[in-house]
């Protein structure tokens, strides 16, 4: 073992001991956070427009700040992006994290110097609290891929302005440097699958040890490989022991990336996103995510069925429930004020606060007044798929609105890595698991209002064609799960296996 990584162990246990008891702690450190957010701000622009001197308590926060996506901070933003100074937070952002939008085009996410050690520091403490847990630093020695954007940056009113993932990357401390792919030059590529072949170039020779990314984007990766090399991933680095990913579920694509690696090794949820680094997984033995709760975000959590009401009921983290639907909503220390982040969550438990994500308050299918949602999806497809062996590569699901005689129903578009013997009960399953996990679907198939789902079988690489052919292709995108309407259906049109 070399120096670093017997270094890394009482780091690690230090690090995973202090946030051992900050699970003890975690409502009182949101209210003290919660304080210091309102008396770091109460002298900007924001602050003043909302009457900060005057907020004493949660209470008061809810009366006085309304619940906002992009659109609604969109004015604030404007005035930073001239240059002005004190306008969300204290000084001007240190970065802006740019992101396309579904609705709002391109978003320009402030972080402020204060706000930069939590994306930096909550990827760094899911890692130490897997050494801490499991003992394996060794993968500190060898090679390890933290897949980013372009770390090239513009400037947007003198704020260096780019991707999160790029903006991080510059982040990376200086011990980890000698360990990174891929070097500098390649994330400076712009076009992805150039991009994907230069990564295996540089590493399909290396003692790859940690390999991180969102799934879709490791799964290609992986299929590179083994394309180039004839050989399972496990078989070409055979140190390769830890998995770090996050963005999408895992579950539909957890079968395939092992089949691709060819044995089974550990691996590590986050869930970053450019308004914050939200939770990580912090044991190997318990499932969820664990939530930063010290980490200089104020959480909100809104009954999911009640996002896009005017006065939703918005509570603390004090108040939540374990099972219920929420849509997160936060405040934080680069300026983002009752902020709707646009994902779901559910708390797995309180005692610590650990939870899963469960879709997107945008991507859910309510054509027909039943709104399911992107984890009941999963659920009921990975349930079947299991119990078949069946491997799923993609998928995403529209509502089918008939004009003609018969019924409507949910017209489900999967990538299969291998068939079902019967795509008949197969279908037949998939449904049944889905009427039991939201009543309004069992009732709307129940009526005779729908007809079970049908299946449209999408051809090899369909998905990867198809996001290619909108220009979103790449590590940073995401296909969605869910969607109420037909465009994503519709495009799809092209790729799909026509009998």
């Amino acid at each position: 073992m070399d120096l670093k990584s017997i270094l890394a162990k009482p780091f690690a246990g230090y690090i995973y001991n202090k946030i051992r008891k900050g699970m003890e702690t975690a409502v009182e450190d949101q209210q003290a956070i919660f304080k210091s957010l309102i008396k770091g701000a109460k002298d900007t622009e924001f602050g003043r427009d909302h009457e900060f001197g005057g907020i004493q308590s949660y209470e008061d926060f809810k009366t006085k700040v309304p619940v906002r996506d992009y659109e609604q901070i969109k004015p604030y933003i404007a005035k930073i992006k001239e240059g002005k100074e004190n306008i969300l937070w204290k000084g001007k952002p240190i970065y802006f994290a740019k992101t396309s939008g579904t609705t709002s085009g391109i978003k320009y996410i402030p972080i402020s110097k204060d706000s930069i050690s939590n994306h930096i520091d909550s990827a760094r403490n899911a890692l130490l609290c897997y050494i801490a847990e499991t003992g394996n630093a060794a993968f500190t020695k060898g090679k390890m891929i933290f897949l980013s954007g372009s770390p090239v940056l513009d400037r947007v009113g003198g704020v260096p302005t780019g991707r999160l993932s790029g903006i991080v990357n510059h982040h990376v401390p200086k011990y980890l440097r000698s360990n990174q792919l891929p070097d500098y030059e390649t994330n400076c590529i712009e076009d992805w699958e150039t991009k994907l072949d230069k990564i295996v170039d540089l590493t399909i020779n290396q003692d790859m040890t940690l390999i991180s990314g969102i799934p879709p984007w490791m799964q290609m990766y992986f299929d590179r490989l083994t394309q180039r090399s004839g050989k399972k991933i496990a078989d070409l680095f055979p140190n390769f022991s830890v998995m770090v990913y996050g963005g999408v579920n895992f579950e539909p694509y957890r079968a395939k990336l092992f089949d691709s690696i060819g044995k089974k090794i550990d691996s590590i949820e986050t869930f970053p996103a450019s308004e914050g680094f939200f939770a990580f997984q912090d044991s190997q033995r318990a499932a969820g995510l664990l939530l930063n709760t010290n980490s200089g975000i104020f959480f909100e959590f809104i009954p999911a069925a009640e996002i896009f009401n005017d006065n939703p009921t918005r509570l603390s983290l004090a108040d939540v429930k374990v099972g219920e639907n929420y849509a997160l909503v936060i405040s934080n220390n680069a300026g983002l004020w009752a902020y709707n982040i646009g994902d779901t969550v559910k708390f797995l438990s309180t005692n610590p606060y650990r939870l899963v994500v469960s879709g997107r308050t945008k991507h859910y299918i309510s054509a027909f007044g039943e709104h399911v949602i992107a984890e009941e999806v999963e659920h009921a497809l990975m349930k079947a798929a299991n119990e078949e062996s069946i491997k799923i590569v993609e998928f995403t699901v529209a509502p089918f609105v008939q004009q003609g005689e018969g019924k409507s129903y949910h017209e489900w578009f999967i990538e299969f890595e291998n068939l079902p013997a019967d795509m008949e009960g197969f279908i037949a399953k998939v449904d049944e698991n889905l009427r039991l996990k939201n009543v309004y679907y069992d009732d709307l198939i129940a009526g005779n209002i729908l007809q079970k789902l049908k299946i449209t079988q999408v051809r090899k690489n369909g998905f990867i064609d198809y996001m290619k052919s909108i220009g979103k292709l790449g590590g940073q995108n995401k296909l969605p799960r869910l969607s109420n309407d037909r465009k994503i259906a519709d495009a799809m049109q092209g790729f799909i296996v026509h009998e």
